[in-house]
C-alpha cells in the first residue's frame, strides 16, 4: 500500500494542475489536439473556394501534414494516432488537390502505404474505405465525395445521399432511414447536392424532385448553420459542408454563398499558429462539469475557489428553445459553450451532477423554516427542465442515446451503456431523493426510467462481464473497443445507485479486475499498454466495490505517473464508434484528480499534509 504523506502529496499535484489550468474567467476550456484529418479537409476546402487568397493557409496545412507523417507513410487522426486508410487518403487527397511538386518524398511514402493496406487500384481503395464503415455513410461518403474531387477515385465509388429528405417536416426525419447519423444533417444536403451535380441518377423522377428540393434543402442548411460558421463547432464536418458546395459550378443562391462564406470564416479562424486545425474548437462545458465533479469526488470542492463564477457560466450555457439543428427540445446542455453546441445525453447528465455538487443545499430535506437561497432558486429553474429533457431522450429499448430518440441504429443515435450509466446517474441525485425538487413541484420519485435504465444495461453486459461504450474507444485494443472505460463508467451507476450487491456489478467488477495489467496500471481492454485514463476510472470505481491489494496497486500506479509528470500524457481516444480519434489534455489530470481524491478520502488523516481549505488554490 502507497505511504499516505506521498499520496496525498500526488493528490495535491494533481489537483493543482487541474486549478491551474482554469481561464481568467474561473471555469475550464481545455485544448483538444491537433487532427490530420482536420488539417486535410480545411486546406482542400479553402482550396477549392480560392486558392489564391488562402495560399498561405493551404501551403501551411501541407507542409504540416508532410511534417507529421507516420513512419508508416499513412497519417493517424492525431500525432499520436496509428495510421488509418480514411485519414490517409484524405491526406493524399489534400496534396493531390492543392500540389504535389513540393512533397515527392511524402507522397511516394503515401502510396507505399496505401498500397500495402488497400491495393494500387482506386476501386480497392474506394472498397477499403467503404467496408471501415459499413452501411453508415456518415464518414465513408465525405471521405469518398472528397477523394472523387482530387480525382483519386470515381464518381462511380461515391454512395449518394438523399438530399431532398432534408425538406421533410423536423419531426419526421426519425421515420425517414436517413443514412447518415442525426448529427451529419449538413453533410447529408451539401454533400448530397454534389454528388448529384457530378453523378446524376438514372431515375428522372428523382432528378426532377431533387432538382426541386435543392433550394429549400440549401434554406435548411443556411438555417442551422451557427453563428460562428462551424457545423457543431467541427472542422471537418464544416469543411465537407465548404468544399461540396464550392465544387460545384452553377448561379449560387444567396443561402448557399451565405453557407460558404460563413464556413471559410470558421475555417480561417478554427487554423492554429503551427498551421494545422483541431478536431472541434473545444469541450468548455464538458470539461467544466468533469473537473467539478472530480473535485467533490475528491471531497475536495472547497478547494475551488470559482464556486460562484462556475454556477453562473454553466447556468447559461443551457438552451431554452428548441434547437435548430436536432430539433431537440429545451433544457439540455451541449459539450460547449460555442454557438455550434448541440445537446446530448452525456454532458446533460454530467451538468445535473456538477450542479448537485455546486448546490448541495438542494437535495436536503425540505424546511420551511430555512429561507430559499436565490442562487438555489435559479439552479432549480435550470434542473427541472434538465431532467424533463434527460427523460425524454430515453429510446423504446429503454437506454439512452446521445442527440436524438429513436432517430436510427446508427452509432451516436443508438443506445449507449456509458451515456445510460451517466443518465442514471443524474435521475439517482436529482429525481430519486426526497429534496427542494420534488417538494416545491408535488412530484413522487418517477423511477420508471430508471428501472428500464438498469434493465437496458443489464441485457448489455457481454459474457465476461463488461460493458462496451459508444463514445470512447482504445486504439490498442481489438477493434479499437474500450470495454474498460465502458464497464468503469457502468459501474459508477451501480455504486450510486446502491447496487453494489447486484450480480451485473459483481460480473462487472471482477472483470476489470481480470484485464489489470502486471505493473497494476490499466488498458483499454486485457493486454493493452497502462494509460492515466483507464487506469484512473478504474481505480476511482474499484475504490468503493472491492478496494485491495489490486486496486491499490492500481494507485500506486497513478501516483508513479504523478511523481514522474505522466500524468499529463493524454492518450488518443476513439469515438463515433472508434473510427474518429481525438485525445483532450484535460482528461488524465481529471481522472487522476477524481481517483487519487477518492484514495486519499479513504485513508487516515495525516496533519502533514493535510488538504488545504477553500481559497488556497
Amino acid at each position: 500500500m502507497i505511504a499516505t504523506d506521498r499520496l496525498r502529496a500526488a493528490y495535491l499535484t494533481a489537483r493543482d494542475a487541474l486549478l491551474a489550468e482554469r481561464v481568467p474567467e474561473g471555469h475550464w476550456v481545455g485544448e483538444l489536439s491537433t487532427s490530420a484529418l482536420s488539417t486535410a479537409t480545411a486546406v482542400m476546402a479553402l482550396h477549392l473556394v480560392n486558392p489564391f487568397e488562402h495560399r498561405d493557409l493551404i501551403d501551411a496545412g501541407t507542409k504540416w501534414l508532410a511534417a507529421h507523417q507516420n513512419a508508416d507513410g499513412g497519417w493517424g487522426d492525431t500525432v499520436k494516432s496509428f495510421s488509418n486508410i480514411s485519414t490517409t487518403m484524405l491526406c493524399r487527397a489534400a496534396f493531390k488537390l492543392t500540389g504535389e511538386k513540393d512533397h515527392p518524398d511524402t507522397i511516394a511514402r503515401t502510396e507505399d502505404y496505401l498500397t500495402l493496406k488497400a491495393g494500387a487500384l482506386p476501386e480497392r481503395r474506394a472498397a477499403a474505405i467503404r467496408a471501415r464503415y459499413g452501411k453508415d455513410h456518415t464518414f465513408s461518403v465525405p471521405i469518398l465525395m472528397t477523394c472523387a474531387l482530387a480525382k483519386l477515385v470515381k464518381w462511380d465509388e461515391v454512395p449518394r445521399l438523399p438530399f431532398e429528405l432534408a425538406c421533410l417536416p423536423q419531426s419526421w426525419y426519425r421515420f425517414a432511414k436517413m443514412p447518415v447519423v442525426s448529427y451529419a444533417l449538413p453533410a447529408l444536403i451539401a454533400i448530397g447536392q454534389c454528388i448529384h451535380s457530378h453523378r446524376r441518377s438514372r431515375n428522372p423522377i428523382r432528378n426532377v424532385v431533387r432538382r426541386l428540393a435543392r433550394g429549400r434543402a440549401l434554406k435548411v442548411l443556411r438555417h442551422i448553420q451557427p453563428t460562428s460558421g462551424g457545423y457543431l463547432e467541427a472542422t471537418p464536418l464544416t469543411s465537407f459542408v465548404t468544399m461540396a458546395l464550392a465544387s460545384i459550378r452553377r448561379r449560387r443562391s444567396e443561402a448557399e454563398k451565405q453557407v460558404i462564406d460563413e464556413g471559410v470564416r470558421f475555417i480561417v479562424n478554427s487554423v492554429r499558429p503551427d498551421g494545422s486545425w483541431p478536431i472541434d474548437t473545444n469541450l468548455a462545458t464538458w470539461v467544466t462539469t468533469l473537473s467539478v465533479n472530480a473535485l467533490a469526488a475528491a471531497g475536495d470542492l472547497e478547494s475551488l475557489d470559482t464556486k460562484g463564477q462556475i454556477l453562473d457560466w454553466l447556468l447559461k450555457q443551457q438552451y431554452k428553445e428548441r434547437h435548430p439543428y436536432t430539433g431537440a427540445d429545451p433544457g439540455g446542455w451541449a459539450w460547449t459553450d460555442l454557438p455550434g453546441g448541440v445537446p446530448d445525453c452525456d454532458d446533460t447528465p454530467g451538468l445535473l451532477l456538477a450542479l448537485a455538487n455546486l448546490v448541495p443545499e438542494l437535495l436536503d430535506p425540505y424546511d420551511p423554516r430555512k429561507p430559499f437561497p436565490e442562487r438555489s432558486g435559479r439552479t432549480l429553474g435550470a434542473v427541472l427542465p434538465g431532467i424533463v429533457w434527460l427523460k425524454g431522450l430515453q429510446n423504446r429499448d429503454w437506454g439512452w442515446p446521445t442527440f436524438c430518440r429513436g432517430w436510427s441504429g446508427l452509432p451516436f443515435d443508438r443506445s449507449g451503456s456509458d451515456l445510460s450509466a451517466h443518465a442514471l446517474r443524474a435521475l439517482q441525485v436529482w429525481v430519486d431523493m426526497q429534496c427542494h425538487v420534488l417538494v416545491f413541484n408535488g412530484w413522487t420519485p418517477p423511477d420508471r426510467a430508471s428501472k428500464r435504465g438498469l434493465v437496458y444495461l443489464a441485457k448489455q453486459q457481454r459474457p465476461d462481464g463488461s460493458w462496451l461504450p459508444l463514445w470512447f474507444g482504445n486504439q490498442h485494443a481489438p477493434d479499437d473497443i474500450n470495454p474498460v472505460y465502458g464497464t468503469a463508467r457502468v459501474l459508477a451507476a451501480y455504486r450510486d445507485l446502491n447496487l453494489k450487491d447486484a450480480p451485473e456489478c459483481r460480473r462487472g467488477v471482477e472483470f476489470l479486475l481480470s484485464v489489470q495489467n502486471a505493473d497494476g496500471g490499466w488498458g483499454g481492454a486485457k493486454d493493452c499498454p497502462s494509460s492515466v485514463e483507464e487506469t484512473a476510472l478504474a481505480v476511482e470505481v474499484l475504490l468503493d466495490l472491492a478496494n485491495g491489494d489490486a486496486v491499490q496497486r492500481g494507485v500506486a500506479w497513478l501516483v508513479e505517473a504523478v511523481e514522474s509528470g505522466r500524468f499529463r500524457d493524454a492518450s488518443p481516444i476513439g469515438f463515433y464508434f472508434a473510427k474518429l480519434w481525438y485525445f483532450e489534455k484535460l482528461y488524465p489530470l481529471i481522472f487522476t484528480v477524481a481517483a487519487l481524491g477518492r484514495a486519499a478520502r479513504a485513508e487516515p488523516p495525516a496533519t502533514s499534509s493535510a488538504v488545504p481549505a477553500a481559497g488556497s488554490a
